[in-house]
């Protein structure tokens, strides 16, 4: 046959792959800007391969590991006698006339395996999206035994520059860089969630321009994960991404059908801070009609921890209402038996000890004032001391004859189980429907550890179930309720990905409020994630691992990268505080339409002098400018010392921008910078630029 080629053209972009000649595999021809494929492949290649196949050279699309057995396989399936080594032939394609969307077929005569690559560019957008659909057409079951959703080729000629987000609990979004010159690296979770270690994105540059090109890697799956980079001595940096199978092979019985998780990949002419732009244009559109600037919220937390009872909720909801705030969410400790973290996971009735006059008058007293109400759920965990348990303890994830683990006093739910799923659908569907709720913040305290289900039943995806029933239960939940917004949050940022970026509406990214800390933290997060989706609150919290103290401005500019919330005992500040605090809600809300949909361009960052978040509305009428200060003086008022200067981008250089009474062109911002000059008391800026 001859060989078969397609492009799929984003907004600025295009992707080209090719079925050659032989028909074994799909294989790119050139990823990069509008017109990149009009020459010669800089990833193909076609000479000798000593001590190699010709497919672990060439810049395959999918590759089972009879195309690639020495340099890794997306995809590897047993026979039930344990033969290995699929090999798939070509046998159809489907294209649509807009060049946006591409099913390739193959099938290995062998087995009978088939396999559909899927592609996607939605409209507007510099991303491609990738998945495959296999289908088991012989006469007996397969074990799919790796099961990955593609492979990403990058020319790297000089060497890859890897930007990866590594952390931990309270120390999320870490963004950091390695050099690969030869071999592997490799990123992933095997806890059931996305998790904080790691975070399922990668970003590939050449090590000669790291300014220049940057192509970027995300996964759409909310469990288990792996992402792994390998440069090859040609110069081809091929990043494989897809599942973990933590609960081991996958059984592909006769005529079934297994659909693998979306990867998406991005491209930018722009380094790091452009990759940043074509995600966040993504997830705005995964947000669709929900991308809405979203309302300045209070939370209790950190004001009363367990100890929640309706007098001091409200005490606390009648001053956020003074200063502004819009949404009041009770935290933990509202339902029966749950005045620590040992007891009342699972028993999700408001505690009338704590609500005496009902948690229906409770609601009510609080959106009197002006407030709409929102609630702390984590409806996937239990507490052994609990009814939930007591009736059910086999709903948990188990091993016959081992201890279960506890991790935070509590166990996790079997949510593949159908009765499991159904009871947490009517449990949450059902607080909604009985209380007049505006917010829902969904936590996860806890990564699975038992690999089993009660009475040896398996072998089961664990993994696939759960993360499937949590996905239709958040649609069921925002189907039957549009006008209720879900926040993910699981111990922090342990669960952001691109398929909870298309359900949930904002994610917590960390329960570190500390100012320096958070600022890395929402730095990294910026990268991977669009301003609307990124909570934070203004808190009086410490840092943990940068203690230096920060002021309440600072707390408050930071706080408005995203979606600004409070979660300080405001009952303690002063008269003064409540002032300031009030003034910067109202400039937050003057400004918010432009963090919510604007243009975001990343300034230096927290370990640098400069650090500031450039918003530009879309009409290009404004500017809003975050900054903060990130270390040291210069002296400021005794020595010779001049202003910090944030160099802005994208803006029209013979246009002319004033902010209060000064004036500045365009080519001034952009060449020489926005001036901001810190002191001990002034370390942060709002500053919001009006085009003349």
């Amino acid at each position: 046959m001859s060989a078969q080629r397609w492009t799929l053209r984003g907004a600025h972009t295009e992707y080209t792959v090719t079925v050659p000649a032989h028909g074994r595999w799909l294989e790119l021809v050139a990823w990069g800007p509008h017109g990149v494929s009009e020459g010669p492949s800089p990833v193909a290649y076609d000479g000798p391969v000593p001590f190699l196949t010709a497919g672990d050279a060439a810049p395959i699309e999918y590759a089972t590991d009879a195309d690639r057995p020495f340099t890794g396989a997306d995809l590897v399936v047993e026979t039930p006698s344990g033969q290995r080594r699929v090999g798939f032939g070509h046998t159809g394609a489907r294209a649509d006339a807009d060049g946006r969307e591409l099913a390739v077929d193959f099938a290995d005569r062998v087995t009978g395996l088939r396999a559909t690559v899927h592609y996607r560019v939605p409209a507007g957008t510099d991303v491609v999206q990738r998945w495959v659909e296999l289908t088991n057409g012989g006469g007996y079951p397969l074990r799919v035994v790796r099961a990955l959703s593609g492979g990403f080729n990058v020319p790297t000629p000089h060497g890859a520059l890897l930007s990866h987000q590594w952390g931990q609990w309270s120390q999320e979004f870490q963004l950091s860089h390695v050099e690969l010159g030869h071999g592997t690296f490799s990123i992933g979770s095997s806890q059931g969630v996305p998790g904080h270690l790691h975070v399922p994105w990668l970003a590939v540059r050449d090590t000669a321009a790291p300014t220049g090109a940057a192509w970027g890697m995300a996964l759409a799956w909310t469990g288990s994960w792996e992402i792994s980079a390998e440069r090859d001595t040609g110069g081809l940096t091929r990043v494989r991404a897809g599942r973990q199978l933590v609960d081991g092979p996958l059984e592909l019985a006769p005529g079934e059908r297994l659909g693998l998780p979306v990867v998406a990949g991005a491209y930018s002419p722009d380094g790091l801070d452009g990759l940043a732009r074509v995600w966040h244009t993504h997830q705005r559109l995964l947000a669709a009609d929900r991308l809405t600037p979203r309302p300045v919220l209070y939370n209790s937390w950190e004001a009363t921890y367990f100890a929640v009872e309706a007098q001091s909720q409200l005490a606390l909801a009648r001053i956020a209402a003074e200063l502004g705030v819009e949404t009041f969410v009770v935290d933990d400790g509202w339902f029966v038996g749950r005045n620590d973290d040992t007891a009342g996971l699972g028993d999700w009735t408001p505690d009338p000890a704590k609500f005496p006059a009902g948690f229906d008058a409770f609601i009510a007293d609080v959106r009197a004032l002006g407030l709409n109400f929102g609630l702390w759920v984590e409806p996937e965990c239990v507490n052994p001391k609990s009814a939930l348990y007591a009736a059910h303890p086999d709903w948990v994830y188990s091993v016959d004859g081992r201890p279960l683990t506890p991790v935070r006093n509590q166990y996790l739910l079997d949510l593949g189980r159908p009765e499991v799923a159904e009871f947490l659908h009517s449990t949450v569907d059902g607080l909604l429907r009985r209380y007049d709720i505006d917010y829902l913040k969904w936590d996860f305290n806890r990564p699975r550890t038992e690999p089993g289900r009660p009475g040896g039943i398996g072998p089961v995806d664990l993994d696939g179930a759960h993360v499937a029933n949590l996905h239709r239960i958040y649609e069921r939940l925002r189907h039957a309720h549009p006008g209720v917004l879900i926040e993910a949050c699981a111990g922090g940022g342990a669960r952001t990905d691109l398929a909870m970026a298309a359900r949930a509406d904002v994610f917590w990214p960390s329960d570190n409020t500390g100012p320096l800390d958070r600022l890395a933290i929402q730095y990294g997060f910026l990268h991977a994630n669009a301003p609307h989706l990124l909570s934070s609150w203004v808190t009086d919290a410490p840092g943990l691992f940068d203690t230096r103290p920060r002021s309440l401005a600072f707390r408050f500019v930071l706080a408005m990268a995203g979606v600004l919330g409070v979660g300080a005992d405001i009952r303690a500040w002063t008269a003064a505080e409540r002032a300031e605090a009030a003034g910067w809600i109202a400039r937050y809300k003057e400004i918010r339409d432009v963090v919510t949909h604007g243009e975001v361009h990343l300034i230096g960052g927290p370990d640098q002098a400069r650090c500031a978040v450039q918003y530009t509305a879309a009409d290009e009428s404004r500017v809003v400018v975050l900054a903060w200060h990130t270390g040291h003086l210069d002296g400021t008022g005794l020595l010779p010392s001049r202003p910090v200067r944030l160099p802005l981008r994208g803006l029209d250089p013979v246009a002319r921008y004033r902010h209060g009474d000064r004036h500045y062109s365009g080519s001034h911002l952009g060449v020489v910078g926005l001036p901001v000059q810190w002191s001990p008391t002034h370390d942060a800026d709002l500053i919001v630029l009006t085009r003349d």
